[in-house]
């Protein structure tokens, strides 16, 4: 793996113990942010994929753009769209005021990120939890 591929990979994989560490609290939980961490992890991880091609991307935060352009390489991911749409709506959506996450969406939130997270390192070749 590229050195850059593998810090973007540390920090989707930072994302991912945010997101899961907001949904899970106890005390205050802060599903907006489970919701956002989980939209960053994939991201980021989209963004390792794209640079270990060496497929360039611009700055962007738009999921659906991310796969477009790594769909040559990985045209199976196609599947993943209708779920990067969610995503990307849960992590926008929720970061001003007059909508604010429940525990189902940073839930869902949860189940997206890991699936497609998944999916991006098993493509990568990262065999542990973390890289």
């Amino acid at each position: 793996m590229k050195p850059l591929t593998d810090e973007w990979v540390r920090k989707a994989e930072g994302d991912y113990t945010s997101a899961g560490r907001e949904f899970r609290a106890r005390k205050d939980p802060n599903f907006d942010s489970a919701c956002f961490h989980a939209q960053q992890c994939v991201e980021k991880y989209l963004k390792a994929r794209l640079h270990e091609a060496d497929i360039a991307f611009k700055k962007t935060h738009n999921l659906v753009h991310l796969l477009d352009l790594i769909l040559p390489v990985e045209p199976l991911w196609e599947s993943m769209r209708t779920s990067l749409v969610v995503l990307g709506n849960y992590a926008v959506g929720f970061r001003y005021p007059g909508e604010s996450a429940d525990r189902k969406a940073a839930r869902d939130a949860l189940k997206i990120c890991t699936q497609i997270r998944e999916q991006v390192r098993a493509s990568l070749g990262c065999k542990d939890a973390k890289s």
